[in-house]
This record gives structure tokens, sequence and C-alpha cells, in this order.
């Protein structure tokens, strides 16, 4: 063994050389004949676990595998890895129980993380995965620090989870409830401070400008203009960090590209697309870092003084804009449309414009909340994967 059996990142005080075995030689994959169940339910003392995401199929009251904090438990056909934290019963023989004398369980966890196959389809992977060869540490206290390393990452990355998907809970009953509903004049929830009917206007009758995008075929390499496009206009918020083509600032064919570049509260909404994107919008939260253009497929909408943008933006996200789009999407073979005409006839209510910015300034902050939140997770996502690559050989 040589130099390449080291890591670049390791702990100090741990500097022996990895060593290196086939996968199968280090752990055994445990019968579960016995712990295999049909008697499936809601209501159980014990978790009766599956292959792939969602682990949990649901509960059961019978003999369980109680060693659970001894293995870990792979998935044959969808490559998953669960590590179980209680007694368990299992769906399916899909599912590999295994477990290993030498390597301690969260460090066989992380380092089967580390070599899993890629998806070959639906077929056994775990006869690929012993046959692999591997390097691994043969202290146990080196493996103990890794594997508390990487847990703790786990439970980060889950905690961070856990409260989005509680920020975009919330986000969602609050658009539902902070909105009248049909038939209604004023919300089911409203903020301190704020009466009155809301009054029913004209989504044209609230924009100073209403313009689709350029139409050219763009370049990946950078020429001038980065270049707005439906893929850039996700879950509501606008990425101009990845995926951006560009355009010449001078029009070859003539256009003045000034007039498409997107400023700051513009509200661009996809109109030519799939049906599943037809209607869906991103704001600009603040004046891109340089000039910045549109596709054609793309509506901007510029919104009066007298309306605050982030309210008429989050009217995209109600049950009754959804409603319209989609009355009014033209459906197509390759890509859906509708028309600007049609666009701006969409009516809604709206409250005076005090409200309207308490409304946004509400949303915006719980939106900040979820952006920071995903953000957090990708860079918790993206230092496990390098330490993976890093800490394991």
């Amino acid at each position: 063994m040589g130099k390449k059996n080291i890591p670049r990142v390791r702990f100090n005080g741990f500097n022996h050389q990895f060593a290196t075995k086939i996968f199968g030689e280090l752990i055994k994959s445990i019968s579960t004949k016995h712990y295999i169940t049909n008697v499936i339910s809601n209501s159980g003392e014990y978790a009766v676990i599956q292959q792939g995401d969602i682990p949990i199929l649901g509960y059961s009251n019978e003999q369980p595998f109680k060693k659970y904090n001894s293995v870990i438990l792979f998935g044959d056909h969808t490559l998953s890895l669960y590590r179980p934290e209680f007694p368990f019963l299992l769906a399916t023989d899909g599912l590999k129980v295994l477990q290993s004398s030498v390597l301690k369980r969260d460090y066989l966890y992380y380092l089967t993380q580390k070599y899993v196959p890629k998806n070959q389809g639906y077929k056994r992977h775990f006869s690929i995965l012993k046959s692999i060869f591997i390097n691994f540490s043969q202290d146990l206290a080196e493996q103990f620090a890794i594997g508390s390393l990487f847990r703790t990452l786990d439970e980060l990355l889950t905690s961070y989870k856990d409260n989005l998907a509680n920020y975009q809970s919330l986000k969602a009953t609050m658009l539902s409830k902070m909105f009248p509903k049909a038939g209604k004049t004023v919300p089911e929830i409203r903020l301190d401070g704020f009466e009155g009917e809301w009054r029913i206007i004209k989504l044209g009758d609230v924009l100073s400008e209403l313009k689709s995008g350029l139409s050219r075929e763009l370049s990946n390499d950078d020429i001038g203009l980065p270049v707005i496009r439906a893929n850039n206009i996700s879950d509501g918020n606008l990425n101009l960090d990845r995926d951006i083509k560009y355009w010449f600032k001078e029009d070859p064919k003539g256009a003045n590209t000034a007039n498409y570049f997107v400023k700051e509260n513009d509200i661009l909404v996809n109109f030519i697309n799939s049906e599943a994107k037809m209607g869906t919008a991103a704001i600009v939260l603040r004046k891109p870092d340089r000039e910045t253009i549109y596709t054609t497929n793309i509506l901007k909408l510029t919104v009066k003084e007298d309306y605050y943008p982030y309210f008429i933006y989050l009217m995209t996200f109600v049950q009754s804009y959804q409603n319209y789009i989609k009355s009014i999407t033209k459906p197509a073979v390759n890509q859906a449309s509708f028309t600007t005409v049609d666009f701006k006839k969409y009516e809604f209510l709206y409250p005076a414009f005090q409200e309207q910015q308490a409304i946004g300034s509400y949303f915006s902050n719980l939106d900040n909340l979820i952006n920071s939140h995903q953000e957090k997770i990708s860079q918790l996502e993206t230092l496990k994967k390098k330490l993976l690559q890093d800490m394991f050989i």
C-alpha cells in the first residue's frame, strides 16, 4: 500500500494507512425470513421498513428484529440506505440487513454511502456492492470519530429540513387564510390594524408594463448579457447562479436590449412552457449584479406605484389565480401558452396600499426564512459530499 491509502482529510492523531478489502469480507447479511411481515397497519408497536426514500411503510405488533443498533439496511433494488433507531420488521426480502464485526455501525453506514454502486435498474445490487474493493480505517477510534462527524451533519440536515417543511407548511396555510376565499371580500386572518372590505381589480389595471422577452438562439458562452429562462424560475424563486445562457448586448438583429433589462421588483411569469409551469412566477428582489434580460416565453410585469409589487407577486400563489391560469391556458403538443389579453383580465381582490405592504412584508420575511434554510441545506449537503470524498478513499 502506498500514499494512495491515506485520505485527504483526517482527524488529528490518526496517521496509519487504510486497509483494502472486498466489501463482502467485512460484512455479513443477516437472514430476514423471520422478520418479514404482511400484517401492516397505521398503528402498532414496531415500524415496518421498506426500500426507498420513505422507509416506514406502517406498523405491526409481530416479533421484530431487536438488535437494531448494530445493523444498517440496504435496499437491494433501490440502493436506499437506512440506519434503524428502534426494533423493526421488514416489508420485503429486498432489504438486506448488514452487520460488521470490524466496522462500527455509523462508520459502516457512511462507508457504504461512499461505495454504493450506480443504479442499474431493477436488479439485485447487493451482489455488486459486496464485490467492491474498499479502503477503510482499522482504527476503531477513528471509525468512531468519522461516524460521529457524519451523524452530526445528518442531524443538522434533518433539523433544517424539518424546520423548512414547517415554514413551507405555514406559508401555504397563511396564503389560504390571508387572502379572501371565493365569495368573500375579507380574509379569514388579518394583520392587526386593518379593516374594511377588499376591492376587486383586473391584473392589467395594476401594471404599468407587461412585456414578453427576446427570442434568440442563446449561447452557453458569456458573450454579453445573462438571459433568464423558464428553468431559472423555480418554486417562486429566481435563480441567477446556475444554468444561465447569454446574448449580445448589441443585438445583431437590431433590437434594443435595454428594453428587456429586468429591474428590482419586476415580476417574471412563465406563459409559454409546459402546462405545469404555466403562470409560475418569481420576483426580482434586488437589482441584478449586471444587466440581465429575459427570454421570449417569459412575461415581465412592472407594477404601478399605487400597488405593492410583493403583494401582486403573492397573488400568483393563491388558488383563484392558479384556477384562472388553467382556464386560459391553451395546450399544445410541444408547449402550452396563454395570451396577454386573457392574462390581464384576471380579477382579484386587493386591500389598501398599507395593508398590501404589511402582507408583503410578512410573506417576504417568511420567504427569507425558507430561502435561508434551503441555502443552509444545500451548503451542508455539499459539505457532506466533499467530506465523503476526502475522508474516505
